[in-house]
């Protein structure tokens, strides 16, 4: 299956890129990073907080089937212009990995498609280049998958 979500990681740069094309409108693709119940449905977890607001702060959670977390993750929201961009960090918790730095940048390209631009920026290139191992990619190309498929039931 191909991978829709390209992330672009240049040689000794402490920084990724993230771009994927969306076959929804721009409001609607906005909507699916700015609505607690459909962020919930497309990551797969739950949404403890999200205030969408600059100085707001977001957390989400993940558990087993016997209520045990197995993932979470927060931060604060720096800058939030609907329709436009949200500019936050990202924590997990429990993990080796220190607080990174996330631009996303949502922008228009027909009246029916838009483009998701995610910029993150990591502590080190160590950091970014033990994160490019993981399964992220593959993770995060199935997880805007979910966002289509859940946010074209909107349409």
């Amino acid at each position: 299956m191909e991978r829709k979500t390209k992330i672009n990681a240049e040689d000794d740069k402490q920084e990724l890129v993230i771009t994927r094309e969306f076959d929804l409108p721009l409001e609607l693709l906005f909507k699916a990073y700015a609505e607690p119940e459909i962020v919930a449905q497309w990551m797969g977890t739950k949404v403890i907080k999200l205030e969408n607001k600059k100085h707001g702060s977001w957390q989400f959670e993940t558990t087993d089937p016997n209520g045990n977390v197995v993932f979470g993750a927060n931060g604060v929201i720096h800058e939030f212009i609907p329709n436009q961009k949200i500019t936050r960090t990202f924590e997990m918790e429990n993990s080796p990995f220190p607080v990174q730095l996330e631009f996303l940048e949502f922008e228009k390209a027909t009246e029916e498609t838009s483009t998701l631009t995610i910029h993150i920026i990591y502590k080190s290139v160590a950091l970014r280049d033990q994160m490019l191992k993981l399964p992220f990619a593959q993770g995060l190309n199935m997880a805007h998958n979910r966002l289509q498929d859940i946010v074209n039931e909107l349409k």
